[in-house]
């Protein structure tokens, strides 16, 4: 069994469907230029509010990977 370093980094996406389409977009569009993903955890959520409703959800991912 072999140890392994691991990287993190936090990016933020939004969405106007909601929470869950906001970290899945964080997170493809994080996975074109970073390799090994293995992990996130959602740190903050988020809104924009326009005319009374939200229109946009932003929501803030830590994103882990192995080091090569």
């Amino acid at each position: 069994m072999s140890n392994h370093v691991y990287k993190s980094i936090e990016i933020t996406g939004s969405s106007t469907v909601g929470i869950e389409d906001a970290v899945n977009g964080a997170i493809a569009k994080a996975s074109e230029t970073v390799r090994n993903i293995q992990w996130f955890t959602v740190e903050e959520t988020r809104g924009h509010v326009s005319d009374g409703k939200v229109a946009h959800w932003q929501v803030t991912v830590k994103i882990g990977f192995t080091l090569e």
